[in-house]
C-alpha cells in the first residue's frame, strides 16, 4: 500500500499543515495509508486524536513519519533533515517556492526524489480543484482587509448616529487577481467605498460586478496585458508612468490601499512610490501582499510595519494565509487530495502517468536532476 507522510512545518512562521483529518479520511478511502507526525496540525487547530480517529498512524518524529513513506505532503519545501529522511525515489508534493528555494530543489534532486511544485499546476479546468495559488490567495485577500482595518484604527462602514455621522473608509485595491477580488468583496461587506485597478482588461467587469469602481489607463497596451494563462504581463515603463500619474491623485484620498500584484518568477512590480505614500493622510494604511517577492510599495519591509514621516503605515506581513491557519490548511489539504488522485490508476494502484499534463507541468525534480524547463533554462 502506498504511504503518505505528513510532518510539521519547520520553516519560520509557517502555521499551516498539509493534511487535515477530513482529507486523511479521504486519502485512506482512496487506497493510501497515512502517517502523521505528532503535533503536525497543532498550530492550525487540528489535534492528534482527530487524525487517529480519521485512520492515520501517528509518528513521534519527522524521521519516523518519512522513513518508510512513498509520498511526503508538505505546505512548504522540506528542510534538510526531512530531505535526508526520504527514501530514494520518494515523491514530494509541496509549494516549493522553486524560484527562490533553489538549494532545497538541489537537495531533493540529489536525494533522488520526485518532487512536484504545486505552484506550477496549470490553470486549466480540470486542475481548478488543485489550484493552491487560488485557494491561498483567496484567504490572503480576505486577511489583508482585516489586517488593514485593524491598523487603520477607524470604522470602515458609514455610521449615522445621534452624535453625528462616521464617514465610510475609502479602500483602493491594486491588482485584481484572486486575492484582489476577495479583498474587494471583503471591504465591500465591511461597508467601505472600494475602487480597484489592474492591467488586465478582463478584470474591469469583475470589479464592477462586486460593486467597486474600476480605475485604469485603458490604452492599447492595457487591452493586451494578459497572458494566455490568465496572468498579468509586466507592463512597459511608459504605461507604468501613465498609470502612476492616474492613480497618484487617487491614492492621496484613500484610507487603505491593498496591493496584490505578482509576476511568477520575477520580483514584484513597484506600484506605489515613496512620493505617493507621502501624499497619504496620517493614519492611512498600505497592505503589501507582494512583500515576499520584494513588495509593490516602496518602503515596505518584510514582516514589519513601517510608519512613514507623514503617519501612514505600510504593512509588510508575510504568509497571510497562515494567519487563518485552520481554513488555509483545509483548502490546501483538499488541493493536495485532488492532486494525489493523479498518482493512482483505475485499479487504485500507485502508477503516476508522467505524461499527464498536470503532473508534467508540476514536476520539478526526477531521476536525480531538476527537470522543469523554467528552472533549467
Amino acid at each position: 500500500m502506498t504511504t503518505i507522510a505528513v510532518t510539521k512545518e519547520r520553516r519560520a512562521g509557517e502555521t499551516r499543515v498539509a493534511a487535515t483529518p477530513e482529507t486523511v479520511k479521504k486519502l485512506i478511502a482512496a487506497g493510501f495509508a497515512v502517517t502523521v507526525e505528532a503535533g503536525a496540525g497543532t498550530t492550525a487547530s487540528y489535534v492528534d486524536a482527530d487524525y487517529e480517529a480519521a485512520g492515520a498512524t501517528l509518528a513521534k518524529t519527522a524521521k519516523d513519519a518519512i522513513g518508510k513513506a512513498d509520498i511526503l505532503f508538505k505546505v512548504r519545501a522540506p528542510v534538510d533533515e526531512e530531505i535526508a529522511a526520504l527514501k530514494s525515489g520518494a515523491v514530494v508534493v509541496a509549494t516549493l517556492n522553486p524560484y527562490v528555494e533553489k538549494d532545497a530543489l538541489k537537495a531533493l534532486a540529489a536525494k533522488g526524489a520526485t518532487a512536484f511544485a504545486m505552484e506550477f499546476v496549470p490553470r486549466i479546468t480540470r486542475a481548478q480543484v488543485m489550484d493552491v495559488l487560488s485557494s491561498q490567495a483567496n484567504l490572503a485577500g480576505y486577511r489583508a482587509v482585516i489586517e488593514g482595518a485593524e491598523a487603520y484604527g477607524k470604522a470602515l462602514p458609514m455610521m449615522m448616529t445621534a452624535a453625528g455621522t462616521v464617514a465610510a473608509a475609502k479602500v483602493f485595491v491594486m491588482g485584481v487577481g484572486v486575492a484582489g477580488l476577495q479583498a474587494i468583496a471583503t471591504a465591500r461587506r465591511l461597508g467601505a467605498v472600494v475602487t480597484a485597478t489592474d492591467v488586465r482588461p478582463a478584470t474591469k467587469e469583475q470589479v464592477e460586478s462586486l460593486g467597486a469602481k474600476f480605475l485604469a489607463v485603458e490604452d492599447e497596451e492595457f487591452k493586451n496585458a494578459q497572458t494566455a494563462g490568465g496572468y498579468a504581463k509586466e507592463m512597459s515603463a511608459e504605461y507604468q508612468a501613465k498609470q502612476a500619474e492616474l492613480v497618484s491623485s487617487h491614492i492621496a484620498k484613500q484610507d487603505i490601499v491593498i496591493t496584490t500584484a505578482l509576476i511568477p518568477g520575477r520580483p514584484a512590480p513597484k506600484l506605489v512610490s515613496a512620493a505617493q505614500v507621502a501624499s497619504m493622510k496620517p493614519g492611512s494604511v498600505l497592505v503589501d501582499l507582494a512583500i515576499e517577492q520584494g513588495g509593490n510599495v516602496e518602503g515596505a519591509k518584510l514582516d514589519e510595519v513601517a510608519v512613514t514621516a507623514n503617519g501612514a503605515k505600510i504593512l509588510g506581513k508575510s504568509n497571510l494565509p497562515g494567519r487563518i491557519a485552520a481554513d488555509a490548511s483545509a483548502l490546501y489539504a483538499r488541493n493536495l487530495f485532488a492532486f494525489s488522485g493523479l498518482f493512482l490508476d483505475k485499479e487504485g494502484k500507485f502508477a503516476p502517468d508522467f505524461e499527464d499534463e498536470i503532473l508534467k507541468a508540476a514536476l520539478v525534480t526526477q531521476g536525480g536532476a531538476i527537470v522543469h524547463p523554467n528552472l533549467t533554462a
